[in-house]
């Protein structure tokens, strides 16, 4: 019986060059994406990471949203609850585990607006106005921008600020139209037909500040976002936070997080222009100067071609010439140097020598002045020390008691200094130089 054998595999790879390949082909396969379910096993770490399982009727996923994107939830995350996440596929590692890195998330279901939201994103989706393929190229360098918005919106400052910091040089068009409110979406549109007609901008930024659903409500309306799709001008929206989303956002040709970001998406930077601009005039010059170089050393060799034997034979003995005397030259500078540098090293060690016989006869003296001065010294302290007992003797209540005075004290051992407070019957303590007495105060005077 003959058995064949099956061929080797060309590579085996590792548990953790498998995981890591299958992990790097779900990030680059999926990008971010919202995806809905039911949180279940949900866990808040000490640290602030939350973990936790996104299932529906059929199957579920493991997610985690880590504390630095958690924190900008203005509600709790809690086990039951409907929610759609914003979220990154890829890979566990460590236990192979499949999972959703989640970047945002937010409550699914929020009412009758949510629900008119996702109809027209639906019917909007199917009719193709989504479709990247009718998404138009901003132009690199766009000289007039115009501005949807309203005038006295904080987002048209924003994006003013911006254009001016970026490209003073670009004229802006402002577009006026109420953002929110009855009528917004029909001035919206109104605006952006106007700046379609009149064709006096190369770019349109539609934008607004951030807030509820229901004050982003004019930038879901479907004339609007027709309008947008009609507009032969690109329109980049900078409309709310990064993670607000209208029906103008996915019909517009770019969208930027913000309104700065829309104004820094539409706008060439004056500054990295000319650094540009510098960049390729040094490189021109350098290429300049590499092909003049060339060329000259071409006509060099040529120009070499042409000498005569006798010509080379007296180029090649000059140049031989001046190499024997930068040679010469050389040898000359260097054998002074090293005479320099030995000259000085020889005068540093000199310096460097002690003088033995001086130090000695300063060792001497200070000998001789330590013997005389310690005699001085110590006659000195034993006369401050006698004075200082002759003081203490002054001050010795012994001594004043010997003389015949006495210590008088209250019984509470109190020093009696004067008879004012002093009463008929009081016991005083005499203390005397040797041995006390008990008196009792027959009058006070």
């Amino acid at each position: 019986m003959t058995r064949v054998s099956s061929p080797l595999p060309a590579e085996i790879l590792t548990v953790s060059a498998l995981a890591r390949s299958v992990r790097d082909l779900l990030e680059h396969r999926y990008p971010l994406l919202w995806v809905s379910g039911e949180i279940s096993n949900f866990v808040r770490a000490k640290s602030g990471h939350m973990y936790f399982s996104l299932k529906d009727e059929t199957a579920q996923v493991r997610c985690v949203m880590f504390r630095n994107r958690g924190q900008y939830l203005d509600w709790e995350p809690r086990e039951g609850l409907r929610v759609e996440v914003r979220a990154l596929v890829t890979l566990y590692e460590t236990r192979g585990d499949f999972q959703l890195g989640v970047e945002s998330m937010r409550r699914a279901g929020q009412g009758a607006l949510f629900e008119a939201f996702l109809r027209l994103r639906d019917k909007l989706d199917k009719e193709g106005l989504f479709d990247p393929a009718h998404k138009k190229p901003l132009p690199r360098y766009a000289q007039r921008i115009g501005i949807v918005t309203s005038p006295q919106a904080a987002a048209l400052r924003d994006v003013l600020t911006t254009l001016a910091r970026r490209n003073p040089s670009i004229a802006v068009i402002v577009y006026p139209a109420q953002v929110q409110g009855e009528g917004a979406a029909q001035q919206l549109a109104a605006a952006i037909a106007t700046a379609a007609r009149r064709n006096e901008c190369e770019v349109l930024i539609l934008c607004r500040g951030g807030g509820a659903i229901e004050d982003l409500w004019a930038f879901n309306d479907e004339a609007l976002a027709r309008a947008i799709h009609a507009c032969p001008i690109p329109v980049v929206t900078g409309i709310g936070h990064e993670t607000d989303f209208t029906i103008a956002e996915f019909v517009a040709d770019s969208r930027a997080a913000t309104p700065t970001a829309a104004a820094e998406l539409a706008s060439p930077s004056r500054s990295e222009l000319l650094a540009g601009l510098h960049q390729a005039r040094r490189l021109l010059l350098r290429n300049m100067q590499f092909a003049l170089d060339a060329k000259a050393q071409r006509l060099d060799s040529l120009a070499g071609r042409l000498q005569s034997p006798v010509d080379r034979l007296d180029a090649g003995s000059a140049r031989l010439d001046a190499a024997r005397a930068r040679l010469s030259a050389a040898f000359a500078l260097g054998t002074r140097d090293a005479e320099w540098r030995l000259s000085h090293a020889v005068r540093r060690l000199t310096a460097a020598m002690p003088n033995l016989g001086l130090l000695q006869n300063k060792i001497g003296q200070l000998d001789i002045a330590l013997r005389r001065a310690t005699p001085q010294r110590l006659s000195m302290f034993a006369e401050y020390l006698a004075r200082l007992s002759l003081g203490l003797g002054h001050l010795d209540p012994a001594a004043v008691l010997e003389r015949g005075y006495a210590i008088a004290r209250t019984a509470d051992g109190g020093v009696v200094r004067s008879s004012a407070g002093l009463r008929a019957g009081d016991r005083l303590e005499l203390s005397f130089a040797r041995g006390a007495a008990s008196v009792d105060v027959v009058k006070p005077h």
